[in-house]
C-alpha cells in the first residue's frame, strides 16, 4: 500500500478529534472568553449552594421565570423554577409538544468540597481562639492548610430568625486560616504518608488571638470572640448548634495563563456545568417542543444522600406533578424523558500520566467530555449508558457543531468516582454525563479551559433546544 493510499485512508477512518485552539475561528475563541466572563462572576457570587441557589434566582427571574405555585395550571411557553430548601433548584419551560414523549433534563451539583463548622465550633487552646471543623467531601486534607478562608452560611438563632453570614470576601474583612508546621519542625510529620500528613481533626480554622479584658475568668480568648460576634449578629454560643456555616477558600476566580486561555477557581466542580447548563436555559429564547428541565442539586460530594441530594424524590415529584398538569401519564413522561447529567471529568495533567489511561482521558481545550460511564473499578456505582443514547448525543454534538470529545475517570483499578447519573437513571430515564474537564479536581483551586466551558454550555443549548 502507497504511503498516500495509507495517509488518505487515515484521514478517512481514524477518529478526527483535536485542540479545539487549531479549529476554531478567533470570532468563536472570542465568544468562548466573552461567555466565560458571566461564568466568572459566578463563581465569586455562588461560592456555596445556597448562594449559588440566590444567584440562580436572580438570574431566572430576570429572564422572566416565577416561583412555581403547584395549584396553577400551565401552559406552553411558561417558565417556572421551584427552590428547595434553599440549597436545591429546578427550573423549566414548559414545552408546545406532546407531553408523552417526555422532557429534556440537564442536571448539575452546586455543591462543592469544603470545611463545614461542628457544632459546637468555637474552643481557645493556650490563649488562640479556633473552630472545629468537619470537612465536607472528598479532599487532600493537606491542601486546606496555610490558604485565606472564608466564612458563608446561615444561622438560625433561638428566635428563629435566619442570620446570613459572609465573611472574608470583601477586601476590608478579615480571613481565616488552618496553620500547619514549619518544615523545621516536622519530622514526625513529614513520615505520616501524604493522606494523614495533616489529620481531619487537626483542621482547626484560627479565629482569633486577644483576651476580653477580665483577669477573673478563663477562656478570655473565646469569650471575646463570641462576644463579637454576639455584638454583630445578635447570637450566643449554642446558636452554633442550629447554623450551616462553610469555610471555602477566599480566592477570587482569575484568568489562569498568558494567554488567559484558563479560568482558576474554588468550585469549578461542578459549578461549571451548572452555570453552563442554567445559561443554556435562560437563553432558550422559543418555545420548545419538548418541556425542558435544568436541576441544580446539592450533596452530590457526599454520595446525594438527604432532601436536597438527587437520591431523594424532589425531582421525581416535579416531573410527576408537570406530567399531571399537563394531562400526561406521570410514569410514560419519565421513562421517555432523557437527561445530561452534567459534571464535570478530570483533565489530563502531563505532571502525573500514570494514573489515566491517555487514549480514554480527557485534555482541556479539545471541548465538552461524553462520559459514558464512572463508578470505580469494576463500573461500581454507574448507570453506563446505552450504546444507542450514546450514538444520539454524539449525533447531535455533531450535527451541531459542538466540539466534544470523550473521557473517563482515571485507569480501571487506580479509583474513579459518581456523579448523579445513576440516582436518574433509576427513574428509567436515559441518561449520560456530559461536562467540562479539570485539572487539580476538589483542590481549593480549580482550573478550567474557557472553550470547554463555551462547547458545554452549546452541548447544553443544543440538547434542550433539539
Amino acid at each position: 500500500m502507497s504511503e498516500s493510499k495509507a495517509k488518505d485512508l487515515k484521514k478517512e477512518l481514524f477518529s478526527k478529534k483535536k485542540n479545539a485552539g487549531l479549529i476554531m475561528s478567533e470570532s468563536e475563541i472570542k465568544k468562548a472568553d466573552d461567555f466565560c466572563k458571566g461564568y466568572m462572576r459566578f463563581l465569586d457570587a455562588a461560592k456555596t449552594e445556597r448562594e449559588a441557589v440566590r444567584e440562580s434566582v436572580r438570574l431566572l427571574e430576570e429572564n422572566g421565570f416565577v416561583e412555581y405555585d403547584f395549584k396553577n395550571a400551565l401552559k406552553p411557553g411558561d417558565k417556572i423554577y421551584i427552590n428547595n430548601r434553599g440549597k436545591a433548584i429546578i427550573a423549566a419551560i414548559i414545552g408546545s409538544g406532546n407531553v408523552t414523549e417526555g422532557f429534556r433534563i440537564n442536571a448539575a451539583h452546586i455543591d462543592s468540597p469544603r470545611l463545614d463548622l461542628k457544632q459546637n465550633p468555637v474552643y481557645e487552646d493556650n490563649e488562640i481562639g479556633f473552630f472545629k471543623t468537619h470537612y465536607y467531601g472528598g479532599i487532600k486534607k493537606y491542601q486546606w492548610t496555610t490558604i485565606p478562608l472564608a466564612l458563608h452560611g446561615v444561622i438560625i438563632n433561638s428566635k428563629n430568625e435566619k442570620i446570613v453570614v459572609n465573611i472574608g470576601e470583601s477586601e476590608d474583612d478579615p480571613v481565616f486560616c488552618v496553620c500547619d508546621l514549619l518544615p523545621h519542625l516536622a519530622t514526625q510529620q513529614m513520615k505520616r504518608t501524604l493522606s494523614e500528613g495533616v489529620k481531619g481533626e487537626e483542621l482547626n480554622i484560627l479565629i482569633g488571638s486577644r483576651p476580653f479584658k477580665d483577669d477573673e475568668e478563663s477562656e478570655m480568648v473565646k469569650l471575646n470572640i463570641i462576644d463579637i460576634l454576639n455584638k454583630k449578629y445578635g447570637i450566643v454560643e449554642d446558636d452554633f448548634i442550629s447554623a450551616e456555616l462553610e469555610a471555602v477558600p477566599a480566592f477570587k476566580a482569575r484568568d489562569i495563563g498568558f494567554d488567559r486561555s484558563m479560568i482558576g477557581s474554588y468550585g469549578q466542580d461542578d459549578r461549571v456545568c451548572a452555570y453552563t447548563a442554567l445559561k443554556a436555559l435562560l437563553d432558550c429564547d422559543c418555545i420548545p417542543n419538548k418541556t425542558v428541565i435544568t436541576v441544580l442539586t446539592d450533596k452530590e460530594e457526599t454520595g446525594s444522600d438527604g432532601n436536597t441530594g438527587l437520591n431523594s424524590s424532589y425531582l421525581k415529584y416535579f416531573i410527576y406533578d408537570l406530567a399531571e398538569k399537563l394531562s400526561g401519564n406521570a410514569r410514560q413522561v419519565i421513562s421517555s424523558s432523557e437527561c445530561l447529567s452534567a459534571d464535570v471529568n478530570a483533565a489530563f495533567d502531563p505532571t502525573f500520566p500514570d494514573v489515566l489511561e491517555i487514549r480514554n482521558a480527557s485534555k482541556i481545550n479539545y471541548g465538552v467530555c461524553v462520559t459514558k460511564f464512572t463508578g470505580s473499578r469494576g463500573k461500581s456505582g454507574t448507570s453506563d449508558a446505552s450504546a444507542e443514547f450514546v450514538a444520539r448525543i454524539r449525533n447531535l454534538l455533531d450535527s451541531k457543531d459542538v466540539i466534544w470529545q470523550t473521557g473517563e475517570l482515571g485507569k480501571v483499578d487506580l479509583g474513579g468516582g459518581g456523579t448523579v447519573a445513576q440516582y436518574i437513571a433509576n427513574l428509567n430515564i436515559d441518561v449520560i454525563d456530559v461536562g467540562v474537564p479539570v485539572l487539580s479536581m476538589h483542590a481549593p483551586f480549580e482550573v478550567t479551559s474557557k472553550i470547554d466551558t463555551y462547547m458545554a454550555y452549546k452541548a447544553f443549548k443544543v440538547f434542550i433546544e433539539d
